[in-house]
């Protein structure tokens, strides 16, 4: 799972404008920076322009997906990860990073004009939600609940190993009380010809 652009847009002109964004190209060679890195904004560019307001939508391009959320009042949030990253997690960070945009930068300051502002908490959202499991709390008691049930499956499947050897004696002593009780009455039978006064 890979997170590797978080971009807030106005969409409410076209072309959409991109605010603020962060990127993680580390996992791209030198040589490839460049041109990934202009392809990342370019998708989400043309992804937030095309979103309309109120809507969210996710959409695929080769081993990328863009998540992207429109708001009613003009801004737009672009996610763009690997297929694997999950989609609840993408669209709650867009909810969270949107609101905190909004209450910092009032509408005056990114209506107009082609502006670049500095959001700092793109950058440390974009390190801390590489991985989803760790930054996201349902998804945190998600996975503590899939390593418990893991747990709870061998130790139910060792006391049904238990049960079954347990089981086995059980049968093994019975049929040893059944030829023991048989060997008795043998013996008796055998021993009551021969008493010896």
């Amino acid at each position: 799972m890979k997170l590797y652009y978080i971009g807030i847009f106005r969409n409410s002109t076209k072309p959409a404008v991109e605010l603020c964004a962060a990127k993680d190209l580390s996992s791209f060679s030198f040589f490839e920076k460049k041109s990934v890195g202009e392809f990342l904004t370019f998708f989400g560019t043309t992804v937030a322009e095309r979103t309309a307001p109120s809507q969210r939508q996710s959409v695929e391009e080769n081993e990328y997906i863009a998540h992207t959320y429109a708001r009613s009042d003009g801004v737009a949030g672009v996610i763009i990860a690997d297929k694997e990253y999950p989609i609840r997690v993408a669209y709650s960070l867009l909810n969270k990073l949107l609101d905190q945009f909004l209450t910092q930068f009032p509408r005056g300051q990114w209506s107009q004009g082609d502006v670049k502002l500095q959001f700092a908490e793109l950058e440390s959202s974009l390190a801390k939600y590489q991985n989803p499991h760790q930054a996201d709390s349902i998804m945190r008691v998600q996975q503590e609940l899939d390593e418990t049930k893991i747990v709870l499956h061998k130790a139910i499947e060792s006391v049904l190993q238990r049960g079954e050897e347990l089981d086995s004696l059980v049968a093994k002593s019975s049929a040893l009380s059944t030829t023991s009780k048989m060997f008795y009455k043998e013996a008796k039978k055998t021993n009551s010809c021969c008493i010896i006064a």
